[in-house]
């Protein structure tokens, strides 16, 4: 068994061993519609202490660099979030992430105390840390849905695609809120003031968890103003400058609702959806491929860290209890969370709040707020820890694997729209449409310049790829089969 330090000289050679294996798996993973959470995990899991034998056990530099992890995917989540699409369904990613997740949380709490509770030890486990392992477990995975959502490019009908983004973008941070009060609950952290009572406690951790949402969204809307000012004033032609601006604009959120008490997962994530929806952002599209780009760098060393830490051997012992959990949320505690939420929603119809239901995915973020419960020694953290694990594999073997054909079965999906090949090409929206085009024999009939087309009023050819070259169309240009033609169409003044 090999034990690994963060300051061992050949941990760059390991990670990047680790993340070329992975890169190359999840490129035979996509084929069969496996999630890249669950291949990037397996990979982890396989080369950790009861796989090959890679020992890595600094949890408390674990917890920060996952914690970071979850910071960028927020950020990125929430910079792409198009407000003209998420406004229709506000209310509802709400509701979904707050009055939802404690459904989830109290329902799923009271079954793991009387049912599930039972089975993983003589003395079952208390109601406040059945209600822990509830919270742990509670959040739509922001990372998981993000990525299955976009990089399967699934199209869905009524405004889902928004109201899923926005509930697992505002979810993680109340989860974990949840999280970090019942972990001073159990350990005793946490002063009533000399009182004990139910009620006492009741009351001090909703006006704890009040404030820290409320605190949360007022630094993150305040910064998110700043953010868009400073943005529209400074003229930084450099988008990498842009980038590492808005990165430490959105850290400063996290930071200074940290230190006032607030949620900064939740401060970062508002003040992101105001930074990505300013009509000042310069440069938008090469900054959000910067941020697509550190965010699936992020997704992968985070989940590999965390396979790296799991004790695969470990979880057989937790199976039974983590199925029924897993199988309750999957069927009780999620539909019941939704329907309940999304009651005074009556155009809303059933299909899609049972599509909503099914999007119930766990991924890094409760494994991350399992590594939470290790790192601050909750009794039986290693339990949670390997029940989160097992039930996050459940999760996205079904869920992650399914969502498209569930889609489709509940006549959900749209038929996707074709990506347009610009060749790099940043365009102005209101210069029109972009299309591309293949040229074939029937498109060469006629003649075979470009003049010979006869294209449409208001369109025009503006880019030709013939093989690796890029050529500047003209009407007496003579075309091939298989150039490639990128294609404007818009208003002209002839």
């Amino acid at each position: 068994m090999f034990t690994i330090g963060l300051d061992a000289g050949n941990l760059m050679l390991l990670l990047s061993i680790l993340v070329f294996v992975a890169v190359l798996s999840n490129k035979i993973g996509t084929r069969f519609g496996v999630p890249s959470m669950l291949v990037f995990l397996i990979v982890g899991m396989v080369a950790g202490q009861d796989g090959i034998g890679l020992k890595f056990d600094n949890l408390h530099m674990a917890e920060f660099l996952c914690h970071l992890g979850m910071t960028v995917i927020l950020l990125t989540g929430g910079l792409e979030t198009e407000m003209h699409e998420t406004r229709p369904v506000l209310k509802q990613g709400i509701l979904l992430s707050s009055l939802g997740v404690l459904i989830t949380i109290g329902l799923t709490g009271a079954f793991i105390y009387l049912v599930a509770g039972k089975t993983i030890g003589p003395d079952g486990t208390t109601l406040l840390g059945a209600l822990l392992v509830a919270a742990v477990l509670s959040s739509t995975d922001s990372t998981s849905v993000f990525n299955i959502l976009r990089s399967k490019r699934l199209q869905l009908r009524e405004n889902l695609g928004p109201m899923l983004e926005l509930e697992s973008g505002s979810n993680d941070p109340m989860a974990y809120v949840v999280t970090i009060i019942l972990v001073k609950l159990v350990n005793g952290g946490m002063e009533i003031d000399g009182s004990e009572t139910a009620g006492a406690t009741a009351l001090v951790v909703s006006l704890v968890l009040v404030y820290q949402i409320a605190m949360g969204f007022l630094v993150g809307y305040l910064i998110g103003r700043f953010s868009k000012w400073i943005l529209g004033r400074i003229n930084l032609n450099s988008s990498p400058l842009v980038s590492i601006m808005i990165l430490s604009l959105a850290f400063f959120a996290n930071g200074i609702a940290s230190v006032v008490g607030g949620n900064g997962l939740l401060a970062l994530y508002v003040a992101a959806i105001m930074i990505g929806n300013a009509p000042t952002l310069p440069q938008k599209k090469e900054v959000l491929k910067f941020f697509d780009g550190i965010s699936w760098l992020s997704q992968l060393l985070m989940v590999l860290m965390l396979g790296l830490l799991a004790h695969p051997s470990q979880m057989p012992k937790v199976f039974v209890p983590a199925l029924m959990i897993g199988l309750f949320m999957m069927f009780v505690a999620r539909p019941a969370a939704v329907f309940i939420s999304l009651a005074g929603f009556r155009k809303l119809p059933a299909r899609a709040k049972l599509f909503i239901s099914w999007v119930g995915l766990k991924g890094a973020g409760p494994i991350l707020f399992a590594l939470y419960t290790v790192v601050h020694e909750v009794g039986g953290s290693d339990v949670i820890f390997n029940i989160v694990l097992v039930i996050t594999l459940l999760s996205l073997l079904t869920q992650g694997m399914t969502l498209p054909p569930v889609a489709k079965w509940l006549n959900l999906s749209m038929d996707e729209d074709p990506q347009v090949e610009t060749f790099g090409l940043d365009m102005p929206e209101e210069m029109g449409m972009m299309r591309d085009h293949i040229v074939g024999e029937g498109d060469l009939a006629g003649g075979a310049t470009l003049r010979d087309l006869h294209l449409p009023h208001g369109i025009r050819v503006i880019m030709v790829k013939r093989g690796e070259r890029f050529l500047v169309p003209h009407g007496s240009m003579i075309l091939e089969v298989d150039d490639h033609l990128l294609i404007m169409m818009g208003e002209t003044d002839d």
